[in-house]
């Protein structure tokens, strides 16, 4: 569905997305919205925060992996904050 509605962003920055678009996306008080830009345009998208349980799924997934390509701790944390100190340049 294509559609444009009009809405205005107040002193603070704030928006308010227009009741059509909350009720087909679903999107409730507190829903976490990601915020992207390429310069020139704004996207709003609705986040899904994984329950704990598919969290730690994950984790123990990413352990195993880690320990199967004999990586140590210490590889991995290095790693980590490489990929940080990056993508805060």
């Amino acid at each position: 569905m294509k559609k444009v509605l009009m809405t205005n962003m107040s002193s603070k920055g704030q928006v308010v997305i227009p009741n059509e678009f909350r009720k087909s996306l679903g999107l409730i008080a507190g829903t976490p919205l990601a915020v992207y830009t390429d310069g020139n345009t704004l996207l709003l998208k609705p986040v899904e925060v994984p329950e704990a349980d598919a969290f730690e799924k994950l984790l123990k997934e990413s352990r195993t992996a880690a320990k199967a390509a004999g990586l140590k701790r210490s590889e991995v944390s290095k790693a980590i904050k490489k990929v940080r100190s990056e993508s805060r340049s």
